[in-house]
């Protein structure tokens, strides 16, 4: 149908492999650094947080990895997701664009993140492994990695951070109903928490203090593995189901993206969608321009250094190359809680790096007004991080109303408000603000940078 609004694929069409992009570079990732040697790092130095088929994977040159059936049997919960056009919000615009958007708050969790909690949480069941011990921004990927550890009967362990636990109550009470445990960081039960709060007691916390929080746990038990819901490159290979599904998705629709829009705090919503795209064209398919976009309050691509930085604030983690911040920066206690991450995903940032992707930012403001635009349009009510996708995408169908050009704009809805309307609620009654980072405290983050030759 010439006006059909949503494009439905049946179950046995989720993705059989995840799609790795690394094959498909032109030049190969820097390699991952050990915190103590500054040397290449190998399987045996992430054998004590990750488990072993993780590991394959983060390391993997395989263009192709086979999903495991019984992760493909979650997967049939929510996947294939639709792909929606978006006919409302263009006549709204009056823009010749046409608008499409990947839902993933169909999820049980309620976004994307679970795509690969059920994975990571499927490859710690295999080994034997006990406890999984994990940090959250805004509770999307704690409330996955929560639903995960219940359906394959795993403790899991959420360092939840402080700004985001007292925000959102209901993403706290959604993990503790699926049975994991919720600790606002900076916390008491760690070493680099307690180091956190004997220097900064009311410290808002950030993801860099939360990650070394559930790092410490894990290396500190034998019976407790790590997990991490974005940046790493085994985390982003998982989120391909996403822009599998909408290339086939986009056929039925008789049309393919010009652009492809997604936010990006770690990166991994955006490249789920943007990377088979982007794969396509690396091998000589129709190019597209993909538009990451993050917050003006946390401006790691935008703002931020190309250099080797470590993923968490303790410097517990590898160090890996990549967009940042310096990893003692704390962002501000605004509502996007999945985009405070003072570093960029290396595989994003390398793309970055060589002019694939082009990053953007905005302000908390223009976003939530851009969400609501949206939700009277399309009746679904975004994430305070999708808001931010959504903007882009209605920057670029305003640019073709003004161009008077036909743009197809593909973009990623990575997932529901339902937990956010305190932010909302702030948003309506003019209580939010454009939050700023303060310049000195990143100056002073990156001029710590590690040296590496």
């Amino acid at each position: 149908m010439s006006d059909t609004v949503k494009f439905l694929l049946p179950e046995q069409d989720i993705p059989k492999s995840w799609y790795n992009i690394t094959a498909d570079l032109p030049t190969p990732l820097p390699p991952v650094l050990h915190p103590g040697t500054k040397q290449p790092i190998g399987p045996d130095d992430l054998a004590v947080i990750f488990p072993r088929a993780v590991i394959e994977q983060e390391m993997s040159q395989e263009r192709e990895i086979e999903i495991p059936t019984p992760v493909r049997d979650v997967y049939r919960q929510w996947r294939p997701s639709p792909l929606f056009r978006a006919r409302r919000l263009e006549r709204v615009l009056g823009t010749p664009a046409k608008i499409y958007y990947k839902y993933e708050g169909v999820s049980p969790a309620g976004s994307h993140k679970v795509n690969s909690a059920i994975a990571q949480a499927f490859y710690n069941k295999q080994e034997g492994v006990r406890r999984i011990a994990t940090e959250t921004g805004a509770g999307q990927w704690g409330s996955s990695l929560a639903l995960a550890g219940a359906l394959f009967d795993i403790e899991v362990e959420v360092y939840m951070v402080k700004v985001s636990f007292q925000q959102k109550p209901y993403r706290r009470a959604m993990m503790e109903t699926f049975g994991a445990r919720c600790i606002a960081s900076p916390s008491d039960t760690t070493e680099s928490g307690r180091a956190v709060l004997a220097e900064h007691p009311d410290s808002s916390g950030s993801l860099g203090i939360a990650i070394s929080e559930a790092v410490e746990v894990a290396a500190k038990n034998d019976d407790t593995c790590y997990a991490l819901g974005s940046v790493l490159n085994h985390v982003l290979l998982h989120q391909t189901v996403i822009g599998q599904e909408a290339m086939r998705q986009m056929e039925m629709a008789g049309d393919y993206p010009d652009m492809i829009i997604g936010c990006t705090g770690g990166g991994s919503n955006f490249a789920g969608l943007a990377f088979p795209f982007l794969g396509e064209q690396l091998r000589g398919g129709r190019r597209v321009e993909c538009i990451a976009v993050e917050p003006s309050a946390c401006p790691t691509l935008t703002k931020g250094r190309l250099a080797y930085d470590y993923g968490d604030t303790a410097h517990l983690t590898p160090l890996v190359k990549m967009f940042t911040l310096g990893s003692g920066f704390v962002p501000p206690g605004f509502h996007a809680g999945g985009l405070r991450y003072h570093g960029m995903a290396p595989q994003v940032s390398h793309l970055a790096d060589l002019g694939l992707i082009d990053p953007r930012s905005y302000n908390q403001l223009e976003c939530f007004a851009a969400g609501i635009q949206f939700a009277k349009a399309e009746g679904i009510m975004p994430a305070p991080e999708a808001t931010h996708a959504i903007r882009a995408a209605i920057h670029e169908a305003e640019r073709c109303r003004e161009a008077g050009e036909a743009k197809t704009i593909l973009f990623n809805l990575s997932g529901h408000g339902h937990f956010d309307m305190q932010a909302y609620t702030d948003y309506l009654g003019g209580k939010l603000k454009d939050l700023v980072y303060d310049e000195s405290e990143v100056a002073m983050a990156l001029a710590g940078l590690p040296s590496v030759a």
